[in-house]
């Protein structure tokens, strides 16, 4: 059973433009940046996720970031907010504020480092669910990131304590870490890893939010709109080229490569690629048709 949320198809997980230092946003290049994700065909774009370097804002300027994503958007494609923080009470400012700023969707990732037992994680999704109801709230599930797997008895709960909640973005993988999550009746799943678009789809899931997508929207994009094994696994192989630099840095030097006027600034602690980093993505990026 399908939820009739907005969000739908492919979303890039946005990176985030930067001034040089990455001490604020700049501001002129998120149009162009939009207007490349509108052009490749994207339904929508993830603002201030893991590829967005969002924990690293203030929540004063997520607010402001989140508008300058809205406003390049100007309808042309959804806007998803991530509004996960360390705090419930960032979050649930962050998620009171998305619908207001003109977000289509509201996401939220568990917090990371401490680790919570189920009574914690669901008092904390429930808050953020609430805070923005009635816009469509999505757990993003990243195991990873977030230091421990968001159990499968919160999410049910959180169905029944939250009208809102609708979907989720699994990021885990393997696949059999994966796909426990499909398997959640009622619930909108967005594959994260490029590797499972295909598997994923074929399981149920009705799309992807991509952080190559937020380099190679074209072929991401392509892959979501007619899944392929074949197709799954050169995303794979791209995604797994990428991550040989630091990869928020990288995928911005990837969109200057197409023009795209997207500085390679990131805030620390995250780094640009050193010398040496950047005379082998050079060499690299040079190699690889940036669409199609």
């Amino acid at each position: 059973m399908q939820n009739d949320a907005v969000l739908h198809g492919t979303l890039a997980a946005s990176v985030t433009p930067l001034l040089p230092g990455g001490g604020d946003f700049d501001d002129d290049a998120f149009g162009p940046l939009l207007d490349r994700y509108v052009a490749a065909g994207l339904d929508g774009v993830l603002a201030f996720g893991t590829n967005g370097e969002g924990v690293l804002f203030s929540v004063e300027e997520r607010k402001r970031g989140l508008r300058l994503f809205v406003d390049a958007a100007a309808g042309r494609l959804d806007v998803a907010a991530h509004c996960g923080a360390q705090t419930t009470a960032d979050t649930v400012a962050l998620a009171a504020d998305a619908g207001e700023a003109g977000a289509k969707a509201v996401a939220v990732i568990g917090p990371p480092y401490f680790v919570l037992d189920e009574a914690a994680q669901l008092a904390h999704f429930v808050a953020a669910a609430k805070a923005c109801a009635p816009l469509p709230f999505y757990v993003y599930e990243f195991a990873k990131t977030s230091g421990y797997p968001v159990a499968l008895d919160v999410l049910r709960r959180l169905r029944e304590q939250a009208a809102n909640f609708v979907g989720m973005k699994v990021s885990d993988a393997p696949w059999e870490v994966f796909e426990p999550y499909l398997g959640l009746e009622g619930l909108d799943v967005f594959v994260g890893p490029e590797a499972l678009i295909y598997r994923g789809i074929s399981g149920g899931a009705i799309g992807a939010v991509s952080a190559l997508a937020s380099a190679f929207p074209d072929r991401v994009a392509a892959v979501v709109r007619e899944p392929t094994a074949e197709g799954a696994d050169a995303l794979a192989t791209l995604r797994a080229a990428v991550e040989r630099f630091p990869r928020q840095a990288a995928m911005k030097r990837i969109l200057a490569a197409q023009g795209v006027p997207v500085r390679p600034d990131v805030r620390a602690p995250l780094r640009d690629l050193s010398a040496a980093e950047a005379g082998e993505f050079a060499e690299w990026i040079a190699s690889v048709p940036v669409t199609g």
